[in-house]
C-alpha cells in the first residue's frame, strides 16, 4: 500500500506523452511514472557503484582491498555499543 504522495507539475504535452506510453503498457499513470523514476534512480546510484578502473589502478585498488586489516579500536567501540533500538 502507497501512503506517500508525490507531486509534480508539467506541461500538458508531457502528460500526454507519458499516458501515452502508460496506455501502451496497459498502466496508468501514476504506476508508469513511479516505475520509470525508480529506474532512473537506481541507474544513477549503481552508476556511483560501479566504476572503471585501468590496468594500475586496479592493482593498487586490489592490492589495498587484499591488505589485512589494520587495527580500528574507535571502530571496535563503535561495534561493540548497542543498537539504540535494542535499548
Amino acid at each position: 500500500m502507497r501512503d506517500i504522495a508525490i507531486n509534480l507539475r508539467a506541461r500538458s504535452d508531457q502528460r500526454d506523452l507519458i499516458d501515452r506510453a502508460a496506455s501502451t503498457l496497459g498502466r496508468n499513470r501514476s504506476d508508469f511514472m513511479l516505475e520509470a523514476a525508480c529506474e532512473k534512480a537506481q541507474s544513477i546510484v549503481l552508476d556511483r557503484t560501479f566504476f572503471t578502473l585501468d590496468s594500475e589502478a586496479f592493482a593498487r585498488f586490489s592490492a589495498l582491498l587484499d591488505a589485512p586489516v589494520q587495527p580500528n579500536p574507535a571502530l571496535d567501540r563503535l561495534l561493540a555499543r548497542r543498537p539504540m533500538w535494542e535499548k
